[in-house]
């Protein structure tokens, strides 16, 4: 907690800066902000868990309605002044409990699991993907493409559907650079109205708060344009699906160095990665049926994991839980160059501080114990045998949301990691979704997930 001579000073600047109110947004247990606004003269009172909160009232916080109130402390060391609205500052913050952490709250956990990673001198550095539809919702509910010339079979990289969503694109790009993320690349993804940017990578907990204002900041320059902005994993049953890839690292914590990192010439596989490296992804794979419950959370996630569905052409998606080096076929993939494993069963829908807890946890395990993740697969699994499959030892990804939590609430890693009562909120609020499953892409799930993601 900050001391209070730090707090005035922040405090003084904000003020000299035009803030006039503080939003301490924590989430609940499906990554969606929620937070108090105080006044910039009580930013100290807040910063000491003066703001109190009914955790019954909450989604996935573990409260009853007797229980005592959970309070939010904001992380000072993350303050972004709203772009669009700079009498607001935004900040990060975690939930305690009769002034002590609260280990039900996702941000916490991803913090206890970065200590044990300390304890080891290593630092977690994450990168997240953010892919996300820019869409008009229709008297009826319905989503369409907001530009009609937006309609090719391949619309991949088109500069045109690019172009013609400039003003949107723009704004966007433009507050990510603003706020120091440094953007890298952005393009017409795979979808019709379907984009990517990309942002450096950093700190894990760094970036699960960057993709958390992301995704609040992408829809309300949607609004300002009449539209709407979603990364609602599959909202359309014949376009590709909505991935929020995972791109992870272990660095040492005194130099900095990259853990994972060699040169290709000295890996057996030549992949670039070091014994650590495949240790971690051994890690990844040992549990990766049960990660798959909080890297794709929702029912709607489902449809997207698929080969091919309804599409003509495969769907992206990793069905096998398998690793390999730039093969995009694989759920864990080395990309080129190596460094860094991807995951790529995370989708926009992702709690990204669970999801990256869950991550850290298994690839730390894999490290500890020196897990073999096996030779990397160079193919294309969509297309090689069920017996070749079974001869090599892969295994499916879970299905169904149901199938993922049934291997969540089985692997004794997750109790370990998130404790029991954590792990029970997350099964109860999901097992309430299996019942509103459809085959096709329902309207339920257009109102639901568009909205919250």
């Amino acid at each position: 907690m900050a001391s209070a001579e730090t707090v005035k000073s922040i405090q003084q600047s904000l003020r000299e800066r035009g803030v006039k109110y503080c939003i301490g947004a924590y989430v609940d247990i499906h990554g969606v902000p929620k937070a108090k606004v105080v006044p910039i003269d009580h930013l100290e009172h807040m910063a000491h868990g003066s703001e109190r909160y009914t955790g019954y009232a909450l989604d996935g916080l573990g409260q009853a309605p007797n229980d005592d109130e959970i309070a939010s402390v904001p992380d000072l060391d993350h303050i972004i002044q709203l772009p669009w609205e700079p009498k607001v500052a935004w900040m990060p913050a975690d939930n305690t409990f009769q002034g002590q952490p609260y280990k039900l709250n996702t941000r916490v956990a991803l913090k206890n699991v970065l200590a044990q990673a300390a304890e080891l001198g290593m630092g977690f550095n994450l990168g997240i993907e953010c892919e996300i539809y820019l869409l008009r919702q229709e008297a009826d509910g319905s989503l369409s493409i907001p530009h009609p010339d937006d309609k090719l079979i391949k619309p991949c990289y088109d500069v045109r559907g690019f172009l013609d969503n400039f003003t949107w694109l723009d704004k966007v790009a433009t507050c990510i650079n603003d706020l120091g993320w440094d953007l890298y690349s952005f393009d017409h993804e795979d979808g019709n109205g379907q984009f990517e940017f990309d942002f450096s990578y950093c700190d894990a907990l760094k970036m699960c708060d960057r993709f958390t204002f992301f995704r609040y900041m992408a829809k309300h320059y949607a609004k300002e344009e009449g539209l709407i902005a979603t990364m609602m994993p599959k909202p359309f049953v014949n376009r590709t699906g909505t991935g929020a890839h995972f791109n992870m690292s272990l660095y040492d914590l005194v130099s900095g160095a990259n853990l994972f990192a060699c040169d290709p010439k000295s890996d057996p596989h030549g992949l670039g990665l070091t014994e650590t490296g495949y240790h971690f992804i051994g890690g990844i794979l040992k549990h990766g049926r049960a990660l798959c419950a909080a890297f794709a959370p929702t029912v709607n996630s489902y449809k997207r994991l698929v080969r091919q569905g309804a599409m003509t052409t495969f769907s992206w998606a990793p069905v096998f839980n398998s690793y390999g080096s730039n093969n995009r076929t694989n759920s864990v993939r080395v990309p080129a160059g190596g460094g860094r494993c991807e995951s790529r069963n995370a989708d926009g829908a992702v709690n990204p501080y669970l999801a990256a807890t869950l991550a850290l946890a298994g690839g730390l395990e894999g490290v500890r114990n020196r897990i073999d993740p096996g030779q990397p697969n160079e193919d294309n699994l969509y297309t090689i045998s069920e017996a070749e499959r079974r001869a090599r030892g892969i295994d499916f990804l879970p299905n169904t949301l149901q199938d993922a939590v049934a291997a969540f609430a089985a692997d004794p890693l997750v109790e370990a990691t998130l404790g029991r009562e954590l792990r029970d909120e997350f099964i109860t609020y999901k097992t309430a979704e299996w019942d509103e499953y459809h085959l096709t892409v329902s309207k339920w799930e257009i109102e639901r997930y568009s909205h919250l993601f």
